[in-house]
This record gives C-alpha cells, structure tokens and sequence, in this order.
C-alpha cells in the first residue's frame, strides 16, 4: 500500500518498517519453513516469486504490510534492517464494497522471539494504525486451528470466534470496534510514534 511506504512505526519493542526489497532475502529465507507455511496457510514461492510479491504489497491499495523489527537490536550501529527482522504484520482490506472491514495476519517468523510480547504490541500497533490511518471498524483474523498461540492473544483482544472452517481447518474471528474499544487502543498505544520512514536507526 502506498500509504505506508515512508511510514516507520516505532513502538517499545518493535519498530514497523514497509517492506521493501532489502527484506526479501531474509523473508524468502524463513517462508521456507514448512511450520511457517502452516501457519500462514502459505505456498512455497522462488525467490523471483517473493520480490514480484513484495512489489504488489508494496503498491496494492487493499494490502497494508510492515516488517516487524527487534528495535532495541536496530540501534545498534553494526545492525542491518535484515540483521533485525522478526517477522510481518497485514492489513487486507477483503471487502470492496466496505472498506471499514480488515483482515490482520501476524507472523513472528523468529521462534527466539515468540512469547516475549511482540506478537501483543505489533498487534495493537498494526490497529491502531488501521483505526486512525484507514478508518477501520472490524477486524478479523483467520487462523489455523492449531495455532493455539494465536486463536488465545486474539481471544484476549475481545475477538470472538464467527465461524471454523473444517475444509481450511481454521478459525475466524472478528473484532468490532466500537467507541470503548477505540479509546481504550488509543490510550494503550499512545506511546507509538509515527515517523518518516529513512534507513537511520529505528
């Protein structure tokens, strides 16, 4: 999506960067991974593949993509933007005729970095943004019904369970937003400061 190119969100762990090519080496690497491709219900692409789908992201008006990064690791001097991905967060608008209505996916493809509280913040980072930036309303979120981890964080952010699909083996949930809610994830996400996107230290 256009509109985040040059935005750079910078939250307590993590900061979001768009996805660019520099970052299609490192994703190609770790979409090679069959529990990833479980887990994200994905198909294994070439490298080619991965750079022309980067490209898409990047210029799509219904896919809204960031790289997660590890901040506190991007400070330091030696470390690249690749040296510092831990995964990816979305945003896809799914209905064109309601373009209040997201899907959010999540991946922390690191495993070192799976329970230490990424997965929260980017999370509530990434709606934010869709509230204030993309006017969005509802959320919903697909995922494998193995994926345990994932169905529990959603369940805790109020998201309820609308329908399980026996022939995906997944599960969907949805979030609406209503006032209370806004303000509540307005208030939690205060702190996140939205800047222009460069390859300066996060």
């Amino acid at each position: 999506m256009r509109l985040n190119r040059d935005t750079v969100l910078l939250g307590e762990r993590a900061a979001l960067v768009p996805y660019s090519a520099e970052h299609v080496p490192r994703y190609h690497e770790w979409m090679k991974s069959e529990e990833l491709q479980k887990l994200t219900a994905s198909e294994p692409l070439t490298l080619q593949q991965e750079y022309e789908m980067q490209r898409s992201w990047r210029e799509d008006a219904d896919k809204c993509t960031f790289i997660i990064l590890d901040r506190m690791k991007r400070a330091n001097d030696s470390s690249t933007e690749e040296d510092c991905m831990v995964g990816d967060v979305n945003l896809f608008l799914t209905d064109p005729e309601d373009p209040t209505v997201a899907e959010i996916e999540i991946m922390i493809a690191e495993p070192s970095y799976r329970g230490k509280g990424f997965g929260k913040e980017v999370t509530m980072m990434m709606m934010h943004y869709g509230i204030i930036k993309l006017g969005i309303t509802k959320f919903q979120a697909k995922i494998g019904l193995e994926n345990k981890i994932s169905i529990g964080m959603f369940r805790r952010f109020h998201f309820e369970e609308i329908s399980i699909s026996d022939v995906f083996q997944e599960m969907t949930l949805l979030l609406t937003v209503d006032d209370c809610r806004r303000k509540w994830l307005l208030e939690q996400m205060s702190y996140v400061e939205e800047k222009l996107y460069s390859k300066m230290k996060c």
